[in-house]
């Protein structure tokens, strides 16, 4: 077997969905060692939304390679940084004007946390149920997705409290979550206490559930009342996933939910090890020179991959496309719904960040079963959730063609699964 040695050196605490070796990767398909060609409805986990090695981000990463690599943030400005700067701040929203770059998904919510503790000399920090933000201790410690994350890891950071999310599909609506934070408030906490309210607008790992349209518009007016900041972590659903390029400046949310603080990551750059937090010039002029920084913070190669990706997203409309593409595929897996005498419960999702939930009546272990099928008919697909959900993440460019074979695949493999 192929690095059979190499496979049994890497740590075991890594899950994997299988046991591949990719290769290769173009548009919405990769490709492994084997020679089998894979619709890839994953992108890496929300990543390459762009689609594998889009030949223009290619390039400029390429050019960037033989110019300079690594231009230390702590040393120096290099020019990638400035002109990423330049291009992600008008399309922010509304009063957002500075930016702290990272290297993950989790350093950014970590800063955003840092941030918020300066700004408010306060420590406490409310997250929501079925929530995601990392594997480093303080995000861990505000995951609530699976217990997988923290199992074994404690003690754990102190000072998270967790409300209930709103999730209609199981009973939760948006007034019964919001009555749910106003209690916690009433019986745990003091807003002299909290520095910030953190919120996924639509649940990653946790299945897909997008808030409801009043949600985040409420969260932010709670907190605001009691001078505590709204981190919107947009780590997975920003640049273009949801049909906007940012979840909470949308149609569906009113173009007026300001957060104080703004995570992203994954869909920056096409892959390339980036993150950033933005915020208000006062709230990040609370932390002092020295105060933020890292090793490899905002590299100059994955800068120089950012850019390109936001000139990709912009000139090839995959925002709008990335609405499109969803409706379609929603619109398939309805239809497939349909038919499957009650196996499945919901389908729900914004743009192209679509879950699929199945009822108590799907046998047990549907999730990896699905994923395998998936896998033996020719496209990667995976699962999330504590309950059983599938997720679809195609690449905004994806084709009808591709979105069609994908929900093909993914009935021939419902009915593989079901006996």
């Amino acid at each position: 077997m192929a690095y059979s040695s190499a496979k049994a050196s890497i740590t075991r605490g890594v899950g994997r969905m299988a046991d591949l070796i990719v290769t290769r990767g173009q548009g919405s398909y990769v490709e492994t060692s084997c020679g089998k060609r894979l619709l890839d409805f994953t992108t890496g986990i929300g990543v390459t939304n762009c689609g594998h090695s889009h030949p223009r981000i290619v390039e400029a990463t390429q050019k960037q390679c033989s110019e300079i690599v690594h231009a230390q943030v702590n040393i120096a400005y290099h020019d990638k940084m400035l002109e990423l700067t330049d291009l992600l701040i008008p399309s922010l929203p509304k009063g957002l004007d500075t930016i702290f770059y990272g290297t993950t998904g989790a350093e950014a919510v970590e800063n955003a946390l840092k941030m918020a503790r300066a700004y408010t000399g306060k420590h406490a920090t409310v997250v929501f149920r079925g929530g995601y933000h990392g594997r480093t201790f303080g995000t861990m410690s505000m995951t609530t997705s699976s217990r997988i994350y923290r199992q074994k890891f404690g003690p754990l950071l102190s000072g998270i409290h967790v409300a209930p999310f709103p999730y209609e599909y199981h009973g939760v609506t948006s007034d019964d979550a919001m009555d749910a934070l106003e209690h916690l408030f009433k019986e745990v906490l003091h807003e002299e206490d909290v520095a910030a309210i953190v919120l996924e607008p639509v649940l990653g790992e946790g299945g897909y559930v997008p808030a409801p349209p009043d949600f985040l518009k409420r969260v932010k007016e709670f907190a605001s009342k009691k001078d505590i900041l709204f981190i919107c972590d947009e780590v997975q659903t920003g640049f273009g996933r949801t049909g906007s390029l940012f979840a909470c400046d949308s149609d569906r949310y009113g173009h007026d939910v300001m957060p104080d603080i703004l995570t992203m990551a994954k869909g920056i750059a096409s892959g390339f090890p980036i993150s950033a937090v933005a915020t208000r010039r006062e709230i990040s002029d609370a932390v002092e020179p020295g105060m933020l920084g890292g090793t490899y913070s905002g590299n100059a190669v994955a800068c120089a991959s950012a850019i390109a990706t936001q000139k990709v997203i912009a000139d090839e409309n995959l925002v709008e496309n990335s609405a499109k593409k969803g409706k379609k595929m929603m619109e398939n897996l309805r239809q497939i719904q349909s038919q499957t005498n009650g196996l499945i419960g919901d389908v729900r999702g914004i743009g192209c960040m679509v879950g699929v939930e199945f009822t108590d009546s799907a046998p047990t272990g549907i999730k990896p079963l699905l994923s395998q099928h998936c896998l033996d008919n020719g496209m990667l697909l995976l699962g999330c959730s504590t309950f059983d959900v599938m997720r679809f993440i195609p690449p905004l460019n994806v084709s009808d063609e591709d979105i069609d074979k994908g929900c093909e695949i993914f009935e021939k493999s419902v009915k593989m699964s079901v006996p």
